[in-house]
């Protein structure tokens, strides 16, 4: 059954929107943002998932212990932080539509901080906030149910993956399959469905701006359950998406090295062969000289290996 929600007027703008934004990263080659500001971006984004979930570990700890240098901090918080590096680490090794994947990740996301990491809730469960319960999650006999409707919803719906990515982050929380960690599972299975089809998704910090806008995050999370329909937190997330990526663009007056370019066409041509015409097909603003030179210094590193001679000449990454 298709999970409730409406398409409005506003959803269709944002989704125009971020699609331009898109369009805009793929033209100026930002999907892959340079080696530093990814790092950056994946300590920003495993500190603020964790911070809204309390965890009290800043970047320079985290930083420190992506070095495996020693930290002075809470065992709990050190090993959540572990944990979530390790997951991001394998991020791309994940399916996001199987569920066996779903409870791979959570297993390695919360092992040793609860028991039963890895497995779908069997009890009933409700989120309490202060003395009352906020959120009454479904039973625990329905949950597996459930999110195999929700997975069969993510791989045969039609909607845009947009907004599929951000209804299935809203049905996770409702459902709450976990008895801990749905919080920070829901944004990091939203960020691998739109990795699919979006790789800048595996470096944009979506989840500072999550944490800048906690409040409204759980507001949105209670006006649609209240209302029985995602929209609220969809028309949310799609506003925190965009920002995101306007935020990328605006920090970005990238100009590309010689490295730079052959690490981003490695990721587009992988173990195909190649020639330099179909290279500057790729790289429209650079001279043929350049896309020589770029060649050239590939197959002096023994990133490429190349045959043939003059016009017949043919490119392959080595893997």
């Amino acid at each position: 059954m298709k999970p409730p929600y409406q398409i409005t007027d506003n959803t269709l703008k944002l989704v125009v929107a971020i699609s331009e934004r898109l369009g805009e990263i793929s033209a100026t080659h930002l999907y892959k943002p340079p080696t530093e500001l990814r790092k950056k971006n994946r300590i920003k984004t495993i500190q603020s998932s964790l911070e809204i979930e309390g965890n009290t570990l800043t970047k320079e700890q985290i930083t420190a212990l992506l070095e495996n240098k020693r930290v002075i901090a809470p065992q709990k918080d050190i090993l959540e932080v572990q944990n979530a590096i390790k997951v991001y680490e394998q991020l791309r090794t994940f399916n996001p539509n199987k569920l066996k994947d779903l409870e791979k990740a959570h297993k390695i996301l919360m092992n040793g901080l609860i028991d039963g990491a890895g497995k779908l809730r069997t009890i009933n469960v409700g989120i309490v906030k202060g003395s009352k319960v906020e959120h009454l999650a479904p039973s625990g006999d329905m949950v597996k149910g459930l999110m195999n409707d929700l997975f069969n919803y993510l791989k045969t719906d039609n909607d845009v993956l947009l907004i599929k990515s951000c209804v299935f982050h809203y049905e996770f929380e409702f459902i709450h399959p976990f008895l801990d960690g749905n919080g920070r599972m829901g944004r990091l299975w939203q960020t691998l469905i739109l990795m699919q089809q979006y790789p800048v998704f595996e470096f944009l910090p979506v989840e500072s701006l999550i944490k800048e806008n906690q409040e409204e995050y759980y507001k949105v999370l209670s006006m649609s359950d209240k209302s029985g329909h995602s929209t609220p937190f969809i028309e949310f997330m799609l506003n925190i998406i965009l920002q995101a990526l306007e935020n990328l663009l605006k920090m970005q007056n990238r100009t590309l090295t010689t490295q730079d370019r052959i690490e981003l066409y490695k990721d587009i041509i992988k173990e195909n062969q190649f020639s330099r015409k179909d290279y500057l097909q790729n790289f429209k603003d650079i001279s043929q000289a350049t896309a020589s030179r770029d060649l050239k210094w590939a197959v002096e590193q023994q990133t490429l290996s190349k045959t043939g001679d003059k016009r017949l000449t043919k490119y392959q990454f080595k893997f």
